[in-house]
């Protein structure tokens, strides 16, 4: 198939090479056109349709512009291009939503699904769909054949989850620091401190939702790009970029990705998945919104309810909340056990038992483990800048830097939702329950 040019909301023009746009015809990625960038997030701020399909280009885009201004070879540039074409192919219906549920229910994460789509062992058409389209053999066969290595592509789409020896930049920062990245470029520019995926989904997002928060300077920012030691580093003229980047993603998370009402519907769509039949786990991967939303409304029970009422914006309310900052220590050591899967659906079932509810009326919600205990704020944020033959920490240049690293995410560290006629009952009870 010959080269294309796809007009992209965001960057413009983006030219996709021929062997790159038979990949993004590959039914893996062609589900999520199907699959919205925020969840739900559409019904806060309507604009946010946009899909994972559209992220997945614009981080493609930004990966070849990433590899040309660090003089990336032809091989190299081709290797992190289709990991950034690739990298969200694992995801289920909704994002980011239902991730707890689905990984509780299957052991799989996102990420293991996407390597699995990339191996072959797990696909998303089925045998009728294949009779239609016929025979498609691999992701992975596909890579071979065009000169790039599948394992190294799936490996470059993993995120680190926790920092370990092997993760520790070869950069010598300056001040003790280390900075928590891979062990090369290539998977620096997909998952970095400055990296495709959240330059595009800060932009994007941004534009989409109508909020100013996401603007950066994106031409800065790959423009003083270098590599060190196998690293990625930006040059100091690039300093304010990093810092307008560090201040639109701290604003992001607080007016979007955590916004109360997004988090409500988030959690409520969870609720119909946490009750619904096993089979709803069969085929996750190959299903996206709108198909999930119909088995969902198919099922008998809670699960049709709670999705008619998100299909209509009839909202569960907060009942009760508590601020990270009014806690103490033991209280928020009390809090984090919660955050643990089973102890937090144990704990809706002792409210709503206090409240004389059932259990799919009381809904906890509750930040990370290490966003309660350890604070890690933003993470990604010690940037390494590249002066005068030195790599220092950006919190070494920059006070902004400093303080951002200090500001959390959010300031609430449990949220209890209900329907909103059951608030007041619902208070009292996770107000006896919580902390006995």
């Amino acid at each position: 198939m010959e080269s294309k040019i796809i007009h992209d909301a965001v960057h413009g023009s983006v030219k996709v090479d021929s062997f790159f746009v038979d990949l993004m015809h590959r039914p893996e990625v062609q589900r999520l056109h199907g699959v919205n960038q925020l969840g739900l997030a559409y019904l806060v701020f309507p604009g946010a349709h946009h899909t994972r399909m559209e992220h997945s280009l614009g981080t493609f885009y930004l990966a070849g512009r990433m590899a040309d201004a660090l003089g990336l070879n032809q091989q190299e540039k081709n290797t992190v291009r289709a990991a950034a074409l690739l990298h969200d192919i694992g995801h289920a219906p909704y994002s980011h939503t239902l991730e707890a549920v689905i990984e509780h229910r299957t052991g799989m994460t996102h990420t293991d699904v996407g390597k699995a789509m990339i191996s072959g062992d797990m696909r998303v058409w089925t045998d009728e769909e294949e009779e239609v389209l016929g025979p498609m053999g691999t992701i992975g066969d596909m890579l071979v054949k065009n000169g790039i290595d599948p394992e190294e592509v799936a490996d470059i789409i993993v995120s680190p989850v926790d920092p370990n020896p092997h993760h520790q930049s070869t950069l010598p920062l300056d001040g003790g620091q280390a900075h928590f990245n891979s062990n090369n470029y290539l998977h620096q520019i997909i998952h970095g401190p400055v990296d495709a995926d959240q330059m595009d989904y800060l932009l994007r997002d941004a534009h989409y939702t109508g909020v100013a928060h996401g603007t950066i300077d994106l031409d800065r920012l790959i423009d003083t790009m270098e590599l060190h030691n196998g690293d990625l580093t930006i040059r100091k003229n690039g300093l304010v970029a990093v810092e307008g980047l560090m201040v639109a993603r701290s604003l992001m998370y607080t007016s979007v990705y955590f916004h109360k009402t997004v988090r409500i519907s988030e959690m409520m769509l969870c609720k119909a998945v946490e009750h619904a039949s096993d089979s709803i786990m069969d085929g996750m991967h190959r299903s996206n919104d709108a198909a999930l939303q119909e088995r969902l409304l198919a099922e008998a029970g809670h699960p049709r309810r709670l999705l008619t009422m998100l299909k209509y914006r009839r909202l569960y309310k907060k009942a009760f909340s508590l601020n990270i900052n009014d806690l103490d220590e033991d209280q928020l050591t009390v809090l984090s056990r919660l955050t643990e899967y089973e102890r937090r659906r144990a704990k809706e079932q002792e409210i709503a038992d206090k409240a004389n509810l059932d259990e799919v009326e009381v809904i906890v919600d509750m930040p990370s483990k290490e966003m309660l205990l350890t604070e890690p704020r933003l993470g990604k944020t010690e940037v390494p800048i590249w002066s005068e033959g030195k790599v220092r920490s950006l919190s070494k240049y920059s006070p902004l830097a400093k303080a951002i690293q200090q500001r959390p995410v959010n300031d609430w560290a449990i949220m209890v939702y209900c329907p909103e006629q059951y608030k007041e009952r619902v208070h009292k009870a996770t107000s006896l329950a919580l902390f006995r």
